[in-house]
Parts: structure tokens; C-alpha cells; sequence
């Protein structure tokens, strides 16, 4: 199991850490909840749509809580939805496109191997895999309608907002009956587990309400449910996109070196809330990051920190070890040539490259060609007033030409600017 705190929270304070932490938008009663987490240990579930090959960083919140309930002493339950995957939850513009079966099986067995990273399946309280397919695939639509359905009124059904901003645009009874696929899975934890909280995202609300209301109607009971708020930067965007798209956990979609650089580059007005949320550290340190943070910004020790330990939890010390070693190759501190193939390979598709065929060009082509320079002219000037470099190496000579020797794992050269301007190419791709 992957680091997890250090101080082990009590079944009933959890809730107050988790608030602290600022991971809790949302709770269906939260002095009812503190009472029942005091009397637990509780068993709970969050769940995964597997609506591509991987989990995306915004899950990574829902992991964060499960790993403190689970650290506290509660019993996760991670759910993959195989059947609402084949679905999916309504979105707020437009009607989703639907994925063939066999695929969104494949992605169930990835998120599972996924998810499984971050939590302990042995022990006292050990987390369990369950996926919905399991009791919808052999459900028939008059069961489903006659057992299910009849607790569903239209017009609470109606009232929620993604279904009211889609009823001028078109919403399909497909999407519009996700609602009851998913509050049916908290109904069939709560029968085959004694499950009886279930948390996930504020966009997911309505969708978890519901199945409170579910299980209250049909079986007569008592269940709980928080939500953890949206993370955004300062000017109201998502956190965990950027301009090429979505921060992925899988660290063939989002290499380990861009996931680092990516939390390296928190805005100073968020990095302390992000810290909170994500971070394993304790009051008092992210409290003096925060005061560095105020006072000696320009170290980033909080932003520094903020990427390690997200690293350190997604992908390993291992392969932070490697991001961190990347960017200080790539930036000039440490040897390129000391860099594995695979490391520098994700520093290079980060900075991106720039292929090249035949011969090698001279160095101050080379450098306009990265978009190191704006022209040859500028490059040769930046060549000898010293400032310019190939793998690190000081250039003067403005004549300089690439040879094969220059081509680090035989298939690339870093040409860099200055301090932080850098580019490379690459002889095939």
C-alpha cells in the first residue's frame, strides 16, 4: 500500500480531518454521520465510471478520502462500473457517445489494476472490487422498472439540473435513467455489504442523494452520503486540465515527468489548499509551507512539496526520483547523458520535438528550428554571447554544426537558451 498518513485518525475524527483537509462540500447530515462513523466501523463506497482507459486526476480526490476512511479504520468498497459505464452519466451539453461492450470491459479491468494502487486489500478492514455488471446483467427492464423505477418520481427526476438544461437540447431516456442505475448500486451495497455511505464528487450529488433516498424507500433505512467540492485555479477552471487536455493517472497517457511539472507549476493563491487535499502531511507542516509561501514565494517550497508527494502517491518514489532528475537535466543542473532513455523520452515529449531527416543541421538552425530563437540571426547572436547550449554543453562557435555524436540514446538533442527556454529535436519519432 502506497504511503498514507502518518497519524492514524480515530473512526469519528476522520470526518473532522477530511473537513479540514477541505474534502467535504456536502453531507446528507454531518452530525448523523459523525455519530455513525463514532459507532463504526463503517462500511462505504465510492465508484469509477470507466468511461476511458484510464482514471483521471480529478478521481484522485475520491481515492484521497477513501484512503483516510480506510486509514481510520472504515471498509472501503471501490466500485468500476461495468453497466454505467455502458451508459453514462449525463452530460451538461450533449448527449455522450456509446462504447462498445467488449471496450468498456477492457477499461474496467485497467481502473481496477488502477485503483487497487491505493488502498489495502488485506487486514481488518480490507477493501473489496465490486462492479455493477454484476447485479444489472441478468436484471430484466420489468424488474428493473417494477423494482426500481416506482420510487422515482418524474418530476424530481425533472428538477435536476443537468436534465433541465438538456430538455431544449435533447436528452435520450438513456441518459436520463442513469439516476436509477446508480442509486440501484448503493440499494445492492447496502444488501450484500451493509454498505452505508457513499461519497464522490459535488457534480455527483443529485446522483448520490438519490440512492439515499432509495435504500429510505425500499428497504426502510437510515444511509449517508458526503460530496467533495470541485477543485479549480483562480480563475474558476478546472484543476487537472491543461492546454493538451486532462492530467491522467496512468503514466502512459500523462508521463510521470509532466504529472511532476504539471502540480510544480500551482498558482501560489491555490497551492496550499491543493497541499491539504493531496498531501500526507501533517497541520503544522503544510502550515509553514503555507508561510513560505507568503514570505519566500520564490522558493516554491509548497509547490515543491505539493509535487513530490502526488507523484510519490500515483506513480512511486521511483519515477519521481526520474521526473525530478529529468528537469534538472533538462534545465541544465545535472548530466543529460545520465539520464535513462525512458526518463529523457518523457522530458522531451513535454518540451516537444522536433523531427528532422538527412543530415544534421548546424547548431543555430537547430535552434530555430526547436523554437529556441525567433531566427538563425538570433540564434548565432545567443551563440556568441554564450548563452547558447546543445545537451548542456556550452556552444561559441556560431559555425557549429550537429553531429551524430550529439544524439543522446542515438535519437535526440536538447538545445536550450539561456536558463529556461528549451527545445529538441529528434532524428525519428
Amino acid at each position: 500500500m502506497p504511503t498514507v498518513p502518518s497519524r492514524v485518525l480515530g473512526v469519528s475524527d476522520v470526518l473532522d480531518e477530511l473537513v479540514w483537509r477541505g474534502l467535504v462540500a456536502q453531507s446528507t447530515d454531518e452530525e448523523a454521520l459523525r455519530s455513525h462513523l463514532a459507532a463504526g466501523p463503517v462500511t462505504f463506497y465510492v465508484g469509477f465510471d470507466p468511461s476511458a482507459p484510464s482514471i483521471h486526476f480529478g478521481n484522485l480526490v475520491q481515492l484521497v478520502v477513501a484512503r483516510h476512511l480506510q486509514r481510520a479504520g472504515h471498509r472501503p468498497l471501490i466500485l468500476v462500473g461495468g453497466s454505467t459505464g455502458l451508459i453514462g452519466d449525463p452530460k451538461q451539453t450533449s448527449e455522450r457517445n456509446l462504447n462498445e461492450p467488449e471496450v468498456v470491459a477492457g477499461w474496467v479491468q485497467r481502473i481496477q489494476a488502477q485503483v487497487s494502487r491505493f488502498l489495502d486489500f488485506e487486514g481488518d478492514n480490507p477493501a473489496t472490487l465490486v462492479n455493477n455488471l454484476d447485479w444489472t446483467a441478468s436484471l430484466s427492464t420489468l424488474e428493473f422498472l417494477r423494482d426500481v423505477g416506482k420510487h422515482f418520481p418524474v418530476n424530481r427526476m425533472l428538477a435536476r439540473d443537468v436534465v433541465r438544461n438538456r430538455l431544449e437540447s435533447g436528452i435520450s431516456y438513456t441518459e436520463f435513467s442513469y439516476v436509477l442505475l446508480q442509486s440501484l448500486d448503493y440499494r445492492e451495497l447496502f444488501r450484500r455489504h451493509g454498505c452505508t455511505l457513499q461519497f464522490g464528487g459535488s457534480d455527483q450529488w443529485g446522483n448520490i442523494t438519490a440512492g439515499v433516498e432509495l435504500v429510505r424507500r425500499s428497504e426502510g433505512e437510515r444511509v449517508h452520503a458526503l460530496s467533495t467540492p470541485l477543485l479549480t485555479k483562480s480563475d474558476g477552471t478546472k484543476f487537472g486540465k491543461t492546454e493538451s487536455g486532462t492530467v491522467w493517472l496512468d503514466p502512459e497517457m500523462t508521463f510521470p515527468y509532466a504529472f511532476h511539472q504539471y502540480f510544480l507549476n500551482a498558482e501560489d493563491a491555490k497551492v496550499v489548499e491543493y497541499l491539504k487535499v493531496f498531501s500526507a502531511r501533517s497541520r503544522q507542516e503544510i502550515d509553514e509551507l503555507a508561510r513560505l509561501t507568503e514570505t519566500e514565494p520564490h522558493r516554491r517550497a509548497a509547490q515543491k512539496a505539493l509535487a513530490d508527494d502526488v507523484t510519490d502517491l500515483v506513480h512511486g518514489v521511483a519515477a519521481r526520483e526520474e521526473a525530478v532528475a529529468a528537469a534538472g537535466a533538462l534545465f541544465g543542473r545535472t548530466e543529460l547523458g545520465e539520464l535513462s532513455e525512458s526518463a529523457l523520452a518523457a522530458a522531451v515529449a513535454e518540451v516537444g520535438a522536433v523531427q528532422v531527416s538527412g543530415d544534421l543541421p548546424g547548431v543555430a538552425e537547430a535552434m530555430e528550428l526547436v523554437g529556441v530563437v525567433a531566427s538563425r540571426s538570433a540564434a548565432r547572436r545567443a551563440i556568441t554571447e554564450g548563452g547558447a547550449y546543445v545537451n548542456n554543453r556550452k556552444v561559441t562557435d556560431a559555425e557549429a554544426r550537429l553531429t551524430p555524436d550529439d544524439l543522446l540514446h542515438g535519437r535526440w538533442v536538447v538545445l536550450r537558451r539561456g536558463r529556461r527556454t528549451v527545445g529538441a529535436l529528434t532524428t525519428r519519432g
